[in-house]
């Protein structure tokens, strides 16, 4: 499928200042001795935020844990938060399509930060297209997939932006932000290494992945595995299977040789245990399901990026390679 170069304008910088209690402000700016009052959307852009911040940054998480973002209605919290914070951190590519309305009836005149800027972003198919640039609409009249913080080199773009927006917005704490980001650029780029090594153990013909909904594009891309299908046919959560599709599925299934279906933690797993019992293959969930739009409980080594990724590489691994 051909691949557009569009984007989401993505680092918008709006001045104005707002009322809360955990970051004084100055034109948008935190005082010295204070912390960056941030809201961030999605966990994965949360553990970021909170990673390039450090102590100099108070987080406010919006989607908590093994919730789906696709159907996330914000709550009268959300918008208090939005409403007293100094940044909003989000995802981009047309993941939180309710973030603008949200936005606008928080009163919120701070900074919004679109970490996507910069992304490769693909369309359906699997293949890499090149990155946006700001001003430019990331899914005019396309979609676009949203899921791009699972190829780390994404990830590492990401918080670039992050880096940039926290930077603009506390320029007292600027050095501390990108001292961060150097550290954590290269925990990335080693998660990117492990995770090649890790797939180059298995031969090409077994890296088949299934899995709940079409989330795993970028990570397909980057380890080069084969696609074979999803039980929700879709980019976001919100398709379901025909009959017919339900039937070509489990036939390509048992055509490619798949070994598995992996389910993911914020999705049931019924109907992938429903397809796998057609196809004669097993489920892999559980505490071993994937992390594809969330990440794990707070506290827990996949409740971060980095945990949830390695998490998913050795799920992964282990099933094609047994």
């Amino acid at each position: 499928m051909i691949i557009a170069t569009a984007t989401a304008a993505a680092l918008v910088l709006l001045a104005g200042c707002g009322s809360g209690d955990d970051a004084a402000r100055d034109g948008g700016n935190a005082s010295p001795g204070t912390r960056l009052a941030v809201v961030a959307t999605t966990p994965e852009v949360a553990d970021f935020v909170r990673t390039v911040g450090g102590g100099d940054v108070t987080v406010t998480q919006i989607i908590k844990p093994n919730v789906d973002p696709h159907d996330y209605e914000p709550t009268p919290a959300d918008i208090q938060a939005i409403g007293k914070a100094a940044v909003v951190v989000k995802n981009g590519v047309g993941l939180e399509e309710w973030l603008d309305q949200t936005i606008e009836s928080a009163g919120f005149k701070g900074a919004v930060v679109d970490s996507s800027q910069g992304v490769a972003l693909r369309e359906g198919g699997h293949e890499e297209g090149e990155g946006h640039e700001e001003g430019e609409e990331a899914h005019e009249g396309e979609e676009y997939d949203p899921h791009i913080w699972h190829n780390p080199q994404n990830a590492k773009t990401m918080v670039a932006n992050i880096e940039k927006g926290l930077a603009a917005a506390d320029p007292a704490h600027a050095a501390a932000f990108a001292g961060n980001l150097r550290n954590y650029t290269a925990e990335l780029d080693k998660l990117d290494a492990d995770n090649e090594a890790a797939f180059a153990r298995i031969p090409a013909d077994q890296r088949k992945l299934v899995t709940n909904h079409d989330a795993f594009g970028y990570y397909v891309d980057r380890y080069r595995l084969q696609f074979v299908g999803s039980v929700i046919p879709s980019l976001d959560t919100s398709a379901e299977l025909s009959a017919k599709q339900l039937n070509d599925l489990v036939a390509k299934i048992k055509a490619t040789g798949a070994k598995a279906i992996f389910a993911e933690s914020s999705l049931p797993p019924k109907s992938a245990e429903a397809i796998a019992k057609q196809a004669g293959v097993k489920v892999i969930g559980g505490e071993d399901a994937l992390y594809g739009d969330s990440l794990g409980a707070e506290g827990t080594p996949q409740g971060t990026y980095l945990g949830a990724e390695r998490h998913n590489t050795q799920v992964i691994v282990t099933a094609l390679g047994g």
